[in-house]
């Protein structure tokens, strides 16, 4: 027979499994037809080709999930925080990922399977996708998260750190796709 101080501490300990269950966000698996993870990111995508934003999948989404966003940032930038590079968010539930080559234009309709989605300013100071651009050197890593979300609707306009303090205690799932660029130091004489 349990004593009460004993069923009040089971309970006590059901509680804290609980909340540490809700509190870890599941996994998104997070692929892109054009950039595979711990790889150069194709030129097209950069600053140096055609600055047009990668397509993505992703899976393994919870019932839950009301709206997706998407970060890019670059960590290996000497700032007090990553460059952000993308902010899109308020993207449809439905959506299993994003098409590539999302308009440059902030009046521009988006495509219908994210129909809904907003862009948020980037480092660049406007809503758009602009690719690696890093001075030469060593490779930067671009970590390209999904978030998966248990609200939607979130106001427009908002940049990557307002992003991240609405989207906090709503991930309920959340992946990443990490891969590099780099620009090589030009060589004497050219």
């Amino acid at each position: 027979m349990l004593t009460s101080f004993r069923l009040a501490a089971l309970a006590v300990v059901g509680a804290a499994t609980l909340a540490g269950a809700q509190s870890a966000p599941a996994t998104l698996t997070v692929t892109s037809p054009t950039i595979t993870a711990g790889q150069p990111i194709p030129k097209q995508h950069s600053a140096d080709g055609e600055n047009t934003s990668p397509a993505f999948a992703w899976s393994g989404a919870p019932a839950s999930t009301k709206s997706f966003a998407l970060i890019c940032d670059d960590p290996d930038v000497p700032m007090p925080q990553p460059f952000v590079h993308w902010v899109l968010y308020n993207i449809p539930a439905t959506a299993k990922g994003v098409p590539a080559n999302i308009p440059i234009d902030p009046a521009a309709a988006m495509p219908a399977v994210i129909a809904g989605a907003i862009q948020g300013p980037s480092g660049f100071r406007r809503p758009i996708y602009r690719g690696p651009a890093p001075p030469p050197g060593k490779p930067h890593h671009y970590h390209f998260t999904v978030y998966a979300l248990d609200v939607a609707d979130l106001p427009a306009g908002l940049t990557k750190a307002q992003l991240v303090e609405a989207m906090t205690g709503h991930i309920v799932a959340q992946g990443e796709l990490v891969a590099t660029y780099e620009r090589k130091a030009p060589t004497p004489g050219q």
